[in-house]
C-alpha cells in the first residue's frame, strides 16, 4: 500500500497495546513516516525500550503507562499527548485479549476481561479523545477488530462478540461524525501474543498451531493502518480486512 505522508503534516497519533504485536509494528511504521507517536501499554519496560530504539533513529515517540480498562488511565494517556503536542489527530485502539474456550467451560472471568479490554477499552479511548477532535475540527479513530468480528467460530464466541461490538460501535460513530474519520481494521491470523495467555489449553494450542502455519507479519496490519491514516482528510477508509491468502 502507498501512503500520502509526503503531502501531509506529521500527526499526533496515540496507539494502545503498543508493547508488542500489531501495536508495536504500527508504532514503528508511523514513527518512520514522521508522525508524533504516543505509545501506551502496561509493560512499561517494553515501551521504554521501543521508544529508546526509535528515538535513536530520530523518531518522535512518547511512552506512557496505560491500562485501557481504567478510565482514568486512558484519560491520562490522552492528557500526556495533549501536554506534549497540543492536539490529538489519531487514536489507534489496538489493545486486545483473546482467551478462546467453549462457552460451556464458563470461563466467566475471561469473558469479563475480553469485554473490559476489547470493548470497554475502545469506548474509554473514544471518550478520552473525541471531545478534543471535535473541538479542533477533525480527527481519526482507528479501531482494531478482527476477522472474528465478521464470523463466529467454536471456542471464539465471546471474543467474536466483543469484536462484532467494535464493528457496530465504529459504524454508529462514523454515521454520527462529519469531521472525525472512523476506520475498522480487521486482521486475520497475524504474528502476535494473543494466543499466549488464558483460554482453554486445547483451543489456544489449536490457534497457535494455525497461526504458526498461516500468520502474516504484524507489519502488514501496520501498513494497512498507515494507509488509512494518511489519506486526505476528505477520504474516510471505513474498513479493511487483512488476512493471510491461505486463511479459510
Amino acid at each position: 500500500m502507498t501512503t500520502t505522508t509526503d503531502t501531509t503534516e506529521p500527526k499526533t497519533i496515540l496507539i494502545t497495546g503498543a508493547s508488542s504485536g500489531i501495536g508495536e509494528a504500527t508504532a514503528r511504521r508511523l514513527a518512520a513516516l514522521g508522525h508524533h507517536v504516543v505509545v501506551g501499554a502496561r509493560r512499561t519496560d517494553r515501551l521504554a525500550a521501543l521508544a529508546e530504539e526509535l528515538r535513536a533513529d530520530g523518531a518522535s515517540v512518547t511512552p506512557v503507562e496505560l491500562d485501557v480498562t481504567d478510565v482514568d488511565s486512558v484519560r491520562a494517556f490522552a492528557a500526556a499527548a495533549l501536554a506534549e503536542h497540543g492536539r490529538i489527530d489519531v487514536l489507534v485502539n489496538n489493545a486486545g485479549v483473546m482467551a478462546l474456550s467453549p462457552v460451556a467451560d464458563l470461563h466467566v472471568d475471561e469473558w469479563e476481561q475480553m469485554i473490559d479490554v476489547n470493548l470497554r477499552g475502545v469506548l474509554y479511548g473514544i471518550a478520552a479523545v473525541l471531545p478534543h477532535m471535535l473541538a479542533q475540527g477533525g480527527g481519526h479513530i482507528v479501531n482494531v477488530s478482527s476477522v472474528s468480528g465478521h464470523r463466529a467460530d467454536p471456542t471464539a464466541a465471546v471474543y467474536s462478540a466483543t469484536k462484532f461490538a467494535v464493528a457496530a460501535l465504529s459504524e454508529g460513530l462514523r454515521q454520527e461524525s462529519r469531521d472525525v474519520r472512523v476506520t475498522v481494521i480487521s486482521p486475520g491470523f497475524t504474528q502476535s501474543e494473543l494466543t499466549d495467555r488464558g483460554g482453554a489449553p486445547e483451543a489456544q494450542a489449536a490457534a497457535r498451531a494455525a497461526a504458526e502455519q498461516l500468520a502474516i507479519p504484524a507489519s502488514a496490519i501496520a501498513d494497512a493502518i498507515a494507509f488509512a491514516i494518511d489519506q486526505p482528510a476528505a477520504v474516510d477508509v471505513n474498513e479493511l480486512i487483512v488476512r493471510p491468502t491461505a486463511q479459510g
